[in-house]
């Protein structure tokens, strides 16, 4: 049976951090493949206004993950109720794809806050959390899998925004397909 880890997110822009952190758990053999679950509202996150259409995020996402081993893009939460919460996403994911067994990735910062989240003990129960540390120096984690060794970018969709608005180039911080998209597309322009 195939294992794929399902790490989800607004991806407003999807930057060489999110798709180091896939890369890592794939090589890492805690799962076979990461697909990288487009979320066009999460209710812990940002603002509406602040996410450009679902069609641009999506197809950055494809862009970012296009020609690397083990990653894939998945919309299947484009077609669910907003706003996207990870239980009802896994389920899905369980009823389309019966012969997976899917595991969910998370960062440090979302598993000290995964009590609050919905359904967090079915989340933890059947679908094994596997969470990326935040550096050497963050606290450790108990009750799921850590990423070792896991690549820390410093760098975050925000920053990318920021930059972009400001003038400034991104093209260290996304891959070069997403940052010609951003500029043909002129999104995060203010």
């Amino acid at each position: 049976m195939k294992t794929v880890g399902i790490f989800g997110g607004s991806f407003n822009p999807p930057h060489l951090g999110h798709t180091a952190l896939a890369s890592a758990v794939v090589e890492a053999g805690l799962a076979d493949e990461v697909w990288m679950v487009l979320s066009p509202l999460n209710p812990l996150k940002e603002a509406p206004a602040e996410l450009v259409a679902d069609s641009h995020r999506w197809r950055m996402l494809q862009l970012a993950v296009e020609g690397k081993p083990g990653l894939k893009a998945c919309d299947v939460e484009l077609s669910m109720p907003r706003p996207s919460y990870t239980a009802a996403t896994m389920r899905r994911l369980t009823e389309l794809y019966p012969d997976v067994r899917f595991r969910l990735v998370i960062g440090q910062d979302n598993w000290e806050i995964f009590s609050s989240w919905r359904e967090s003990d079915t989340l933890r129960r059947l679908f094994a959390p596997i969470v990326y540390r935040r550096g050497v120096d963050a606290p450790p984690v108990t009750g799921a899998d850590t990423l070792p060794g896991a690549p820390l970018l410093p760098v975050s969709s925000t920053d990318v925004r920021r930059a972009v608005a400001a003038g400034l180039p991104v093209n260290n911080m996304v891959a070069p397909e997403v940052y010609r998209y951003i500029i043909e597309h002129k999104l995060y322009k203010r």
